[in-house]
């Protein structure tokens, strides 16, 4: 009978003792019920300022009558256990949101900052190529400047200097004034190519046989026919043709100047003898002309 007492008291003892664990419990979860209230709203506080306070978890303090593991804990223990997990998993997700938001500004940040930085510098490579365009270009006006002063300083120094290019002579029949056919054939061969010149002047030379002031009469009305006709006939300038009645003038002759003599030589009948003198302005026209044609192309 004792045996069997004493097994009874034991046995009682073992079921009692879950319900004095139960009780215990249920005694820290109202005294730890605040505990939960001020970490959930620490943790509010840290999700809404985006914020880690990167400190560790504590361990959960001993609670109760077995310890830290329960074997008969209830639902609401669990969850009180588990809510500081919970919220620094939900504060790490915050941060790790945060730092890839932040991440992906700084970068987009500096894709505008390359791209822009791009740009200027095309533009600035262009910027330089049309410097150097126009320096090209400036340096080779001021080489066509030079080279026209050049020119012009010499057609100005030679101005006055004036030579041959061509010569014909008209004859005329003894004490006529008239020209022929052949005598206007060859003033219009020379004539013909001076309307889109200048810088030319025409030297008129009237020679007559005979003697004094007659020879010089008849000279001169010659040289005045051959002038009249280019005036008419071809519209060269009057201020152009110089003429000059020389009369029976001795004329040098070919042969003896070739071998350096003076010996002259009288004409024998009537004769005109028209010479085309030019200086260096047609040169000049032509240099001016160059240079813009081929502005032009």
């Amino acid at each position: 009978m004792k045996n069997r007492a004493v097994l009874a008291l034991l046995v009682a003892f073992v079921l009692a003792l879950p319900a004095l664990a139960q009780t215990s419990s249920s005694s820290q979860d109202q005294t730890t019920a605040s505990q939960p209230a001020q970490s959930t709203a620490s943790s509010d506080q840290n999700a809404t300022g985006n914020s880690a306070t990167g400190k560790p978890l504590q361990p959960p303090a001993r609670e109760g009558f077995w310890g830290r593991v329960n074997p008969f804990a209830r639902k609401k223990y669990v969850q009180r256990q588990t809510q500081p997990i919970r919220d620094r998993l939900n504060e790490l997700d915050e941060l790790t949101a945060s730092n890839s938001k932040m991440i992906k500004d700084t970068d987009a940040r500096a894709q505008q900052g390359i791209q822009l930085a791009s740009s200027k510098a095309n533009e600035a490579d262009q910027h330089a190529i049309d410097a150097g365009n126009k320096a090209q270009m400036a340096q080779q006006t001021a080489t066509q400047a030079t080279t026209r002063l050049t020119t012009v300083e010499q057609v100005v120094g030679n101005i006055d200097q004036y030579k041959a290019t061509n010569q014909t002579e008209i004859r005329f029949r003894p004490g006529q004034a008239v020209l022929s056919k052949n005598a206007k054939a060859a003033l219009d061969d020379l004539a013909t190519p001076l309307k889109s010149q200048r810088g030319y002047i025409i030297e008129v030379q009237g020679f007559s046989s005979g003697r004094g002031q007659a020879a010089i009469s008849n000279s001169q009305k010659m040289a005045d026919s051959v002038v009249r006709y280019l005036v008419l006939n071809h519209e060269i300038p009057v201020y152009r043709i110089y003429v000059v009645g020389m009369g029976n003038a001795p004329v040098p002759s070919t042969n003896n100047e070739q071998q350096g003599t003076t010996t002259a030589k009288r004409t024998s009948g009537g004769r005109v003898e028209v010479s085309l003198m030019k200086n260096d302005l047609e040169q000049l026209a032509t240099t001016n002309t160059a240079p813009a044609t081929q502005q032009q192309r």
